[in-house]
């Protein structure tokens, strides 16, 4: 037989089973506006999440929309870098306020609080967490139409912490073609289910590489099986993104609001479906 939880689960470091009421998320800063809070969430590290987070608010910004990425891996943070962003966010009365890309996209990171963007982060799971609530809590996100969180990889105390304290609308799993993406989407669907956060669908990266001389697909890392897991889950295929050298390029140049790739265009479908219900 069961047992009632009896300990102060928004405090525990583990999602709680027995929890079945919704979370109550924070309350925004007071000068805050925002639509939709998008996760872009992966069950390992190295398979594109911030370049999946940037590439979507890229996508949507195209299509008239004002975007926010709150870049939640905060020993990890890359999106600054992606958009060439190395100034100091600064605070006023109202709150901090996040830097703008060239586009109009607003980015906050810890990068941009740091004095030396090269530092290590070197802090514990609850000062970290703690410091994402206060992206969300204490950042102006003024007029935005989507937030895209960009998530550390696994299960965690930032995931968990932004899942509780965000009013997550949706949730996008970045993932390679490797078997194993098998387990990796399974335990983000199911960490989705347990806080009660709909899934978009998926984004399989470094699904190919074109060969530059004949055109043909190359499957780098072995036959996808992202088709399999995604039916299994009932989720749909967002994207198969291949592996481009010109996005690298452009990235480790902070340029990559210049890359022309559609290849998201079916996870932005996603996102605008949300923003119409």
């Amino acid at each position: 037989m069961s047992e009632e939880c009896t300990h102060d689960c928004s405090n525990c470091s583990a999602a709680c089973s027995s929890r079945d009421a919704a979370p109550q998320h924070d309350a925004p800063n007071p000068n805050s506006s925002v639509k939709k809070v998008i996760g872009v969430v992966s069950g390992k590290g190295g398979v594109g999440k911030s370049m999946t987070s940037a590439l979507l608010a890229c996508a949507m910004a195209r299509r008239g929309y004002h975007c926010g990425i709150l870049d939640a891996d905060i020993t990890g943070p890359s999106i600054p870098k992606l958009f060439g962003i190395h100034g100091r966010a600064m605070a006023d009365d109202k709150g901090c306020w996040p830097i703008q890309s060239r586009m109009g996209i607003d980015v906050m990171s810890i990068n941009l609080l740091v004095e030396n963007e090269e530092d290590p982060v070197v802090w514990r799971g609850p000062v970290i967490a703690g410091v994402v609530k206060q992206f969300w809590t204490d950042v102006v996100w003024k007029d935005v139409d989507f937030l895209f969180v960009d998530m550390p990889p696994g299960t965690g105390d930032v995931p968990l912490t932004v899942f509780q304290s965000l009013p997550v609308d949706g949730i996008v799993v970045v993932a390679s073609p490797q078997e194993l993406v098998s387990m990796i989407v399974a335990k983000a669907v199911n960490m989705a289910e347990m806080m009660k956060v709909p899934m978009l669908g998926i984004v399989e990266n470094m699904s190919y590489i074109v060969c530059p001389d004949c055109g043909k697909h190359i499957n780098v890392f072995g036959n996808s099986h992202v088709d399999e897991v995604a039916a299994k889950h009932h989720l749909p295929v967002l994207a198969k993104c291949p592996i481009d050298p010109k996005l690298a390029e452009l990235s480790d140049a902070g340029m990559i609001e210049t890359y022309g790739g559609e290849f998201l265009e079916g996870a932005a479908d996603a996102c605008e479906k949300l923003l119409k219900k």
